[in-house]
């Protein structure tokens, strides 16, 4: 008995090494400063284990406030996570309904934490009034001390973004008396990236999916032009700190052209 359990251990004691020998590895100077992550997997997850979806989506919810957690351990300034999508509104309605009680709930445990600043992306009509409402308060809120902020896209669209960042420009300009024929003339790249939901903050440095599906599903298209992308197997529930650390290894041996 006592040497199974000893062998039980083992396992363990072996990735909390390659874990600390991964971490110290790391050159504080190559951690990206934004990080984007679609946090994929949870409903494959709770499939593996003849779960309800639900369980699915508040495992990964819990997974979310775990790499919170990882990346202010790490000196990571902003993480975008992209939750819930306008594609994915079409799932059925009881889903829908657990899955925003979820975030709900989520919203609620970042609001406790005072060093943590929360910024809404995406389409508030299409949420539930009582979401909508957290998530507009907890965006007003203002950290004595951000230790880090997070953007949270939940019924986000990427094209969507684009095309409301397009007309705020345009509206913006008529406010202001602008012939539209001067406006198209003189748009440029930068007009544009000032009426995006990120409007102010660095572009992502790293993309990570996890679930193992490579595809961007419209996150973030305009500010990951010159992102590194990072496609990991694990589903969202299953995302280990090792596996992050791994993504951030990656990253950091890259050589980062931006075009050129």
């Amino acid at each position: 008995m006592r040497l199974f359990t000893g062998s039980a251990r083992m396992p363990k004691l072996l990735y909390n090494y390659y874990e600390r020998r991964l971490a110290r590895s790391l050159d504080a100077s190559t951690v990206p400063r934004h990080i984007g992550v679609m946090v994929d997997g949870n409903r494959r997850w709770a499939k593996q284990f003849n779960a309800p979806t639900s369980e699915g989506h508040q495992a990964g919810a819990d997974k979310i406030l775990e790499f919170l957690g990882w990346c202010q351990d790490l000196g990571i300034k902003v993480v975008t996570l992209y939750m819930l999508s306008t594609d994915n509104m079409s799932r059925s309605q009881e889903e829908l309904d657990e899955l925003m009680g979820i975030i709900a709930n989520t919203l609620d445990l970042l609001d406790a934490d005072v060093d943590i600043s929360v910024h809404a992306m995406g389409a508030p009509e299409l949420l539930p009034d009582y979401l909508a409402a957290r998530l507009s308060s907890l965006t007003a809120r203002v950290p004595a001390k951000e230790r880090i902020h997070v953007n949270m896209a939940i019924g986000y669209g990427g094209r969507r973004e684009i095309v409301d960042a397009v007309r705020e420009l345009l509206l913006d300009a008529d406010a202001q008396g602008r012939a539209m024929a001067d406006v198209a003339q003189q748009l440029s790249v930068d007009d544009i990236s000032k009426f995006l939901y990120t409007r102010g903050q660095p572009d992502p440095d790293l993309v990570i999916r996890t679930s193992g599906e490579q595809r961007l599903s419209g996150f973030l298209m305009w500010q990951s032009a010159y992102s590194e992308f990072y496609f990991c197997e694990a589903l969202w529930p299953a995302f280990r700190k090792i596996d992050f650390l791994r993504a951030l290894r990656d990253y950091a041996g890259r050589s980062r052209r931006f075009g050129s």
